[in-house]
This record gives C-alpha cells, structure tokens and sequence, in this order.
C-alpha cells in the first residue's frame, strides 16, 4: 500500500505529475468536483494544526469526500494508551485514506506499515512535513517558474523546523541550488541535514548570523518561527525567540522578485506590514497547500485502487 512519509518517496516526475495536477485543479476546478466521491477522510491529528488540518478536509470537500478524525490526542483513544499501530488498523476498518500529525517521530512510518489503506505523514515531530515541502514546490514553481539555479534563504528555527529540513532534502535533486542558512548559532542546521544531504549532494551553502547582509542574493527567503513546543526550557526559547524579525527596512537590499515565503504560523517574525508587499507569498502557499494536497489524495487512492 502506497503512503506518502517522506518527500524521497516521491520520485521528481512524480512530484512534477502533482504540480501539474494542481495547477490544472487551479484552472478547472469542476472538473475535479466528483473524483473522491463516495471516499473518506481520516485525519488523526495528535499534535495541534490550524492549516494542514483543514487544508486536508477543505481539499477532500471539493473533490466530493468526507472527513473524519479528531484534532487532538486526548480526544481519541490515544488518552486510554492506545498504540499508533492499533489505531492505524482500527481507522482503516473505517476510512480510505489516512492524514497523520504526531509530535513523535516516525509515529505515521508506524502507522503506515499497520494499515491496510494509504498513510500521508501531516508531521511528525521536527523531522518531517512532506505535504508541506509538497506546498512549497508548487509556490516556488507558480512564483519563479523553475526549481534549478535557485539562492534560498532560510531563516529562523533550522535546528526544530521540520518544513526546512524537508524542503532542503527536496530541493538537493535540483540543479545549482544555493542554500543559505540564517540562525541563532543554537538553532542551527543539525549536523546530520548538513551531512547527509547539503554536503552528500554537493549543494553549496552558508551560515551566518546576520539576515541583511546576505538579502541581496536571495532568490527566495523562506522564514520560520522560532517554536515554542520544541524546547525544553522556556528560558531558552524567550531569549532566541525574537533573533529574527522581517520588517520592511530589512528588504531594502532585496531583489525586485524576491519571493518571502513561510509555512505559518508566524508569531512575530514577519512584520504585517510585509503583508501587502508584492514579494509576500505565505498566504498564497496556504491556498497552494489545498490545491497539491487535493492532487496527493487523488494519487494515492487510484493507486489503492489498482
């Protein structure tokens, strides 16, 4: 049974398949009106999630399912200790899909190996967020036209953000992709992304601490929050979680099509006085996010089907 855990799963002509399928989504969206009709919905969200939960049920809606799930541990028989494994196969006696958020990592790997229906990992821990990597390849294509020859920025929490670690992997089997790592030196890259994928794929990358001096060669800034939920301590969090803050004067050296993106939600990073900027694309990938989960679910059900 196909499940969708990591972005490698996916081969890039089969992530390009899905960018195109969303893009034609975006044009003839009655088209697709019926295609999951009669098919259900399960999102098991262990962990809290404004976006991605409702952007899954907001794309089963219009392709004619039905959702069911729950948006918190305690709600679900998780509170009475029961296993991810015997949930996994308890929902599928019930769904055709699954949609899975867990704090602990490689919980929807679990999932996926005990149900009997298709698993997308919603994200697990600060490991991975495959449909969301899935909605940053389709802004970076809608916005710069290409994923070859590309200055990314990313600046923020690299050491939690699950959503970097990610879209690094994915973007490491493009072309001529410079990667430019901006933190806090205790929030940085760990050292395992680093080696095994910057540096086993020969990508070129920095460090740095200072966002404006390297503004002037992105391509694309990709900001994050600093996020409270994956410290230990509070002390620690309140003394880095205001190292970065995106405000108009910081863009002054910026490219004329630098595209600022985030996977939300923000908390004070990015001024709302960036929101009216023509750069601004955060709320476009929101809505992007909808559109490529649609063609994810599609995917994987025909291939249930087969």
């Amino acid at each position: 049974m196909r499940s969708l855990i990591d972005i490698l799963d996916l081969t890039v002509e089969e992530i390009n398949e899905l960018i195109d399928t969303a893009n034609d989504i975006i044009a003839n969206p009655k088209k697709y009106s019926e295609k999951c009709r009669g098919k259900k919905l399960a999102t098991l969200f262990f962990e809290p999630s404004t976006r991605t939960r409702l952007s899954f049920e907001a794309a089963m809606y219009e392709l004619g399912g039905s959702v069911m799930g729950f948006s918190e541990a305690q709600s679900s028989s998780a509170a009475k200790g029961e296993s991810v494994a015997d949930t996994a196969k308890t929902i599928s006696c019930y769904a055709d899909i699954i949609a899975m958020r867990h704090p602990k990592e490689g919980a929807p790997y679990v999932a996926s190996i005990n149900a009997t229906i298709p698993v997308i990992n919603a994200g697990d821990g600060g490991h991975n967020h495959p449909t969301q990597t899935l909605t940053d390849l389709l802004t970076i294509k809608r916005e710069k036209g290409r994923f070859d020859n590309l200055t990314i920025g990313f600046c923020g929490d690299l050491k939690f953000g699950r959503t970097v670690h990610s879209l690094i992997t994915a973007l490491s089997r493009y072309n001529n992709i410079k990667v430019v790592l901006i933190s806090p030196a205790e929030l940085r890259l760990p050292s395992y992304v680093k080696k095994d994928v910057l540096e086993k794929n020969n990508m070129e990358y920095v460090e740095t601490t200072d966002l404006e001096s390297a503004m002037p060669d992105l391509d694309i800034l990709y900001m994050t929050r600093v996020q409270r939920e994956r410290f230990f301590n509070e002390e620690d969090y309140l003394r880095l979680k205001d190292s970065y803050i995106l405000e108009p004067q910081k863009l002054k050296g910026a490219k004329a099509d630098l595209s600022i993106m985030h996977p939300l939600p923000r908390v004070n990073e990015i001024s709302v006085a960036i929101d009216d900027d023509p750069r601004a694309c955060y709320f476009k990938q929101v809505l992007n996010g909808k559109f490529i989960r649609m063609a994810l679910i599609m995917k994987l059900l025909e291939e249930a089907q087969k």
